[in-house]
């Protein structure tokens, strides 16, 4: 497969020197940049708080779950904790491709590669939302249940009974609580990081165009 190049830093910034226009291009390029790496540090923190959370709790209900044949339990025997499974699995793959995000923005040959750039400004912002929206979606999807008992339901019925070894039930419902809103959060979050990936992307296929429409020979 071959790779079409965008026009090289020095060659932008050389026509730059030159050309007010292209200046300004450049410098909403710039911001675009910087807020865009920004809203994935943020979205990688929120990931990382959400995965910490959730697998805590879960952390905490392997630990004390009842054994087989046990007559005393603080879990019911009729337990869901699918949900919090879903808040692990979409946060663990939110902070994945942060992470891979945050690489890119940092090699010059994905940056400067067009197909490349393409499908990583997009597509790890759009599995970055799905992975939030289902997640959101499973969780209040079975939670909304009566008849079986889930890690949020249970924890919050009885985090007014003082426990000082775990399960902490008051403890262990805030960390539940903050998992389900921070992943609400992330939704918009990456939203508006897949609708500022689409902006970047066409503000610096502009300065390649422009840069590329300056050299040929028919405008020389």
């Amino acid at each position: 497969m071959s790779f079409e190049k965008a026009p090289s830093t020095s060659e932008i910034f050389e026509d730059a020197s030159r050309d007010k226009h292209l200046q300004n291009k450049l410098r909403t390029v710039r911001i675009l940049d910087s807020v865009q790496t920004a809203i994935t540090l943020l979205g990688l923190l929120m990931g990382l708080t959400v995965l910490g959370v959730s697998a805590n709790t879960l952390s905490v209900y392997n630990y004390t779950k009842p054994l087989p044949g046990s007559f005393l339990s603080l879990w019911p025997h009729e337990f869901n904790i699918h949900p919090t499974v879903a808040l692990v699995a979409g946060s663990a793959i939110i902070t994945v491709l942060h992470i891979v995000a945050l690489v890119f923005a940092k090699v010059q040959f994905l940056r400067t590669t067009s197909t490349v750039q393409v499908s990583l400004s997009f597509a790890l912002p759009f599995i970055s939302l799905a992975a939030a929206l289902i997640a959101v979606i499973f969780f209040y999807s079975v939670n909304a249940s009566d008849s079986v008992d889930t890690f949020l339901s249970w924890t919050c019925r009885w985090r007014a009974v003082p426990m000082w070894t775990q399960p902490n039930w008051r403890t262990l419902c805030k960390q539940s609580k903050a998992g389900i809103y921070l992943s609400i959060l992330l939704i918009p979050v990456e939203a508006g990081a897949l609708a500022l990936s689409g902006w970047l992307l066409k503000e610096r296929n502009y300065v390649e165009r422009y840069v590329n429409a300056r050299k040929s020979p028919a405008l020389s």
